[in-house]
């Protein structure tokens, strides 16, 4: 059973700090942040005196997904910037937690800022990891030099196609792969299965990318924590915290899919008042996944906004 494969893995916090992760909830709880696993793209010889961008995923997503655009940011950025893709917690090669929560993705953040000696960075984040990036900008402005927030606003709830996700984390829970299959083998069980509560087929590819086979036994597991997403899930990552009387005044774009209700209308003033100088640009022809399905589009939009 798949399921029981996947063990989650108590997170130890990554280093002592001298800044204290402080729940906006709770003035009173400590946050103890993940080391988290990232990507350093790094190959041009970038501007020291200029911001290097953190880039972070959404939700079942990982660094790998940002690959290409990673490079792209990198070469195409004037001055040329370093970049970080990032694997937040519970996903990709970063650690697993039982606590999963926009707050604790902040804390991990600002410990990563100290452990790569970052006094300011510009930030990508999409649908999840845009969340967690917008948080960070409100918590703490001056970590930020420039923010772009991917389809998803910081009102309550989420669009329509997330409403099955806890649906998706049950089923995965459940899938049966017999360890003598091969990778490709597993991954065709695993879409068949999925093929009974996800019609769209690049919906179950994107999801199978975190299948893999563990070197050790040869079992397959999920790289993504499933029971710690599945039980905060409605409270740690379909509503975005309080922030009330919170802003960041810097430089903010949103971009969002014109196929997609991740940021609707009734949103704006919302973003606005936590953001006042944020534009949002829409991306004709996309859905939720922008930066995938239309990605040159896309990049032009993030590149004029960080070269600007």
């Amino acid at each position: 059973m798949l399921g029981k494969v996947l063990k989650t893995v108590t997170a130890a916090p990554c280093c002592t700090s001298s800044v204290r992760y402080i729940s906006t909830t709770n003035p009173l709880r400590y946050l103890a942040p993940v080391e988290l696993s990232y990507t350093v793209y790094d190959k041009v010889a970038s501007d020291s005196s200029t911001p290097p961008v953190l880039v972070l995923h959404g939700l079942f997503g990982s660094k790998a997904n940002w690959n290409s655009l990673s490079k792209a940011f990198h070469q195409k950025t004037k001055p040329i910037r370093k970049i970080y893709s990032i694997d937040a917690r519970n996903h990709g090669d970063s650690p697993h937690s039982d606590v999963h929560s926009y707050e604790h993705m902040v804390a991990d953040l600002v410990a990563l800022y100290e452990k790569l000696g970052i006094d300011k960075a510009s930030v990508i984040g999409h649908s999840m990891g845009g969340r967690a990036m917008m948080l960070l900008a409100l918590k703490y402005p001056q970590l930020i030099d420039r923010a772009v927030i991917v389809d998803i606003s910081p009102t309550t709830g989420l669009g329509t196609s997330n409403t099955n996700i806890p649906l998706f984390l049950q089923t995965m829970k459940q899938i049966q792969i017999a360890p003598e299959e091969t990778i490709h083998q597993a991954r065709k069980t695993a879409d068949t299965q999925l093929a009974k509560i996800i019609a769209e087929k690049p919906l179950r590819d994107f999801l199978i990318t975190n299948l893999v086979k563990s070197d050790e036994d040869a079992s397959f597991r999920w790289r993504i924590n499933l029971d710690a997403l599945e039980t905060n899930f409605n409270s740690g990552v379909a509503q975005f915290p309080d922030v009330n009387g919170l802003r960041f005044d810097g430089p903010t774009l949103f971009i969002a899919g014109g196929r997609s209700d991740y940021i609707k209308p009734s949103d704006i003033p919302v973003i606005k008042k936590l953001f006042p100088q944020a534009e949002v640009k829409v991306v004709e022809g996309a859905g939720h996944w922008v930066h995938s399905e239309k990605s040159a589009e896309f990049a032009k939009l993030v590149l004029d906004f960080l070269n600007a």
